[in-house]
C-alpha cells in the first residue's frame, strides 16, 4: 500500500476539538489541547492524514469572527461546529454529564430532564449536518464518545440523502453497562438505535462491548447469535474491544531530561526515608477519591507504626468546575485531606499532600518515578491510563501499582498489580500494605508483566498491523463456535470500519491466514490484483476442494471463510452500500458464492 493510500479520507469527530482558541492582539489562534482522546489518537498522526470535527470550546456569533476562527484551526486540520453558550451548557452539562455520564457509571439516583435531552439530539443534529455536507463518498468517519451517540443514525440518513456512502466507526471511550442498569434511562433505545447506524462500535473492554451486544438484544430484539456481531433493520454491525494506551517511549525520554532529574532529586531529599505513594486523577466521582482518602485514613489507623514513614501525594486534576456536583465534591475532598492531616500529623510533617490543580508533564513524570506505590481508587472506569504512565516510569525503582478491580485497565493488569475493591477500606489498608513490603524480586516480576503489557499496546499499536493479525485469530477461533449455516449477508454486508490504520499490511495480513482458514485478497475497482494475492488455500468449505477465491470490491478487505460462515473485516474501508460480488473458481468454471437462503436452497 502506498502512502498515498493509506492516508485516505479520514474524519474524526468528537465533541470538543483538541485544540486551545484564544484571542491574541484581535486575532485568534490555536494550539494542540491536552486529553486522553488527544493522547489515544496521537498515534495516527504518523500514518494517517485526517480533519478533525467538534466544537471550538467558545461561543462565536459574529460570521466575520466565525471565519477567523475556522481559518485558525484550519491550519490544525480542524474544523469548527459552533454552538451558542446555552445549548452547548445543556447539552454538555446537563445532559451528557449531569445524565448519561452517571448511567454509564453505574451511579444512581439521575434525573431525566427533557429539556437538555433535546438539547442534546439538536447538537447531534447539527454535527450531522456539518460532517455530511463535508464528507465524500469513500470517506471514513470516526465518531467519538457518548456526546455524540445519536450521530451515526443521523449522519447515516444524511449522508443516503446527499448520495454518498461513507464508513462510520464510533468508540465509547467509557464502560457500557449492564442491560438492567442501562434501562433506568427513558431515552435508552433512541440512544443505541443511534449507535446501531455505524458499521463498528468499539470498547474499551470485553465486558463493556458484551453488556452492549445484550442490550441491543433484550431492549431491540436485534439478533446476536455470532459472536461480535449484532444484525438489526437489515444491517450488520460489528463491535470490538480495542485497547487504548499511551506512548511509552515519550515518558522515558522525559525522564532523561536535566530538570526531570533535578526534581527526581528534589522530591528524593524531601521525603527521604519515607515511602510515597502516589494518586493522580481527574478530579471526578468515578475515580473514587473519597474512598481513597478513607482508605488511607484506615491504613493509617491500621498501621500506626507508619505513620511518618509513608506519605499519599494526590493530585486532584480540576474537572467541570462549573457543575455543582463537582464543585461539592471538590469541598468534600479537601475538607476530608483536612481532617486526615489534623488526625495523624506529627511534628516530622503531615501524611498527606492534597493537590487540587493540574501538573505540568515534567513534574508528573519526575512523580510517578520516585512513588513506590502508585493507588488507583476508580468506582467504574473506561481504561484509567494513569496506570499505563506509572509503570512506564518504573524502570528502575520497580514501583507497585495498586488498582481498583472497577479499573478498566485491571481487566488486562490484575496479574502484575494488587487488586482491590474501592468501597473496601480495610481491604485497601490492606492492599496498601502489601504493596509498601512486597520484595524487590516479587515487585520486579509484577513490572515485568504490566511493562510488557503497556509497550505492547502503545498509542501506535492502534495502527499496527499485529493487531489486525490478532483481530484475524479472534474471529477464527469464534467460528468453532458459530451456527453451521451460510450467512445470508454476504452480499451486501456493511463493512467493519476500524481504527486500525495501517501501512503495508498485506505481507502481515497473509501470514495472519493459515492454510485453512481463508484467503486475503486486496482488490480495488479499475485495478488489477498483485500477483502475490493468486495464492491457493484449502478451505474449509462445501466440497473442500482446494479453490482460489477472487473478490471483487471497491475496497481492500480480508475475506474469510471457515465452516461455512462468511466473515467479512474491511480495513480502512467498507461495502458501504456497493454490492460485491464474491466468486470462487472450481474446476475451470466461476460460479457465484450463494448470497441469499434461495440461492443456496
Amino acid at each position: 500500500m502506498s502512502a498515498t493510500e493509506s492516508k485516505r479520507d479520514l474524519i474524526i469527530v468528537s465533541n470538543r476539538l483538541p485544540l486551545s482558541i484564544k484571542r491574541v492582539d484581535g486575532a485568534y489562534q490555536s494550539s494542540i489541547s491536552s486529553g486522553g482522546l488527544v493522547t489515544a489518537l496521537s498515534g495516527l498522526t504518523k500514518s494517517t492524514q485526517f480533519r478533525w470535527f467538534g466544537w471550538p470550546g467558545i461561543e462565536v456569533k459574529d460570521s466575520e469572527e466565525r471565519e477567523q476562527v475556522s481559518k485558525s484551526l484550519g491550519r490544525h486540520d480542524a474544523t469548527p461546529i459552533f454552538l451558542d453558550q446555552g445549548l452547548a451548557h445543556e447539552h454538555y452539562n446537563m445532559f451528557s454529564n449531569r445524565i448519561l455520564w452517571p448511567i454509564l457509571h453505574y451511579q444512581s439516583g439521575v434525573i431525566y430532564e427533557d429539556g437538555p435531552w433535546q438539547a442534546y439530539r439538536r447538537v447531534n443534529e447539527l454535527f450531522a449536518d456539518a460532517v455530511a455536507d463535508a464528507a465524500e463518498s469513500g470517506s471514513l468517519i470516526w465518531v467519538h464518545d457518548y456526546h455524540l451517540m445519536l450521530l451515526p443514525q443521523l449522519l447515516r440518513d444524511r449522508l443516503q440523502e446527499k448520495n454518498k456512502s461513507c464508513a462510520i466507526g464510533f468508540f465509547l471511550h467509557t464502560p457500557f453497562p449492564a442491560s438492567d442498569f442501562w434501562r433506568a434511562l427513558p431515552v435508552k433505545n433512541d440512544l443505541i438505535e443511534g449507535l446501531l447506524s455505524s458499521d463498528l462500535i468499539g470498547f474499551h473492554t470485553d465486558e463493556y462491548k458484551q453488556n452492549f451486544i445484550e442490550t441491543c438484544a433484550s431492549n431491540l430484539g436485534a439478533r446476536t447469535e455470532i459472536p461480535n456481531q449484532i444484525q438489526y433493520k437489515n444491517r450488520l454491525i460489528c463491535a470490538g474491544r480495542f485497547i487504548v494506551g499511551i506512548d511509552p517511549q515519550k515518558f522515558a525520554d522525559t525522564l532523561q531530561k536535566q530538570e526531570v532529574q533535578d526534581r527526581i532529586r528534589t522530591l528524593e531529599e524531601r521525603y527521604k526515608g519515607m515511602k510515597i505513594i502516589v494518586g493522580v486523577d481527574r478530579l471526578d466521582y468515578i475515580k473514587g477519591l473519597t474512598q481513597k482518602l478513607k482508605g488511607f485514613d484506615s491504613f493509617l489507623e491500621n498501621y500506626p507504626e507508619l505513620r511518618n514513614k509513608v506519605v499519599l501525594i494526590q493530585v486532584a486534576v480540576p474537572s467541570r468546575e462549573d457543575v455543582k456536583e463537582y464543585q461539592d465534591l471538590e469541598t468534600e475532598l479537601s475538607t476530608l485531606a483536612g481532617k486526615i492531616n489534623g488526625k495523624h500529623a506529627t511534628p516530622e510533617g503531615a501524611p498527606l499532600l492534597y493537590m487540587h490543580r493540574s501538573v505540568p508533564f515534567a513534574e508528573l513524570t519526575a512523580l510517578y518515578s520516585v512513588a513506590d506505590v502508585c493507588l488507583l481508587t476508580s468506582t467504574r472506569d473506561g481504561m484509567n491510563l494513569v496506570s499505563f504512565e506509572y509503570v512506564a516510569c518504573q524502570d528502575k525503582k520497580k514501583g507497585v501499582l495498586v488498582l481498583s478491580e472497577f479499573a478498566g485497565s485491571a481487566t488486562f493488569m490484575r496479574d502484575g498489580s494488587i487488586p482491590f475493591h474501592p468501597a473496601n477500606t480495610t481491604e485497601m489498608s490492606e492492599a496498601l500494605y502489601a504493596a509498601l513490603n512486597l520484595d524487590f524480586e516479587e515487585r520486579q516480576r509484577k513490572h515485568g508483566l504490566l511493562m510488557e503489557f503497556v509497550n505492547t499496546h502503545t498509542r501506535e499499536s492502534v495502527a499496527d498491523p499485529r493487531e489486525v493479525r490478532n483481530g484475524v485469530k479472534t474471529l477464527q477461533r469464534s467460528w468453532h463456535s458459530a451456527a453451521a449455516s451460510p450467512s445470508s449477508h454476504v452480499d451486501n454486508v456493511p463493512g467493519c470500519f476500524t481504527e486500525m490504520m495501517i501501512n503495508e499490511m498485506e505481507g502481515d495480513l497473509v501470514d495472519a491466514l493459515t492454510p485453512r482458514s481463508g484467503l486475503l485478497v486486496i482488490g480495488r475497482r479499475h485495478r488489477r490484483l498483485p500477483p502475490h494475492y493468486t495464492t491457493r488455500f484449502e478451505l474449509d468449505f462445501l466440497t473442500q476442494l482446494p479453490c482460489a477465491i477472487e473478490l471483487l470490491m471497491d475496497v481492500p478487505l480480508v475475506f474469510l471463510i471457515k465452516a461455512a460462515i462468511w466473515k467479512v473485516i474491511v480495513i480502512l474501508g467498507s461495502v458501504v452500500g456497493r454490492e460485491g460480488r464474491a466468486l470462487w473458481k472450481l474446476e475451470g468454471q466461476h460460479r457465484a458464492l450463494p448470497t441469499s437462503q434461495n440461492e443456496q436452497e
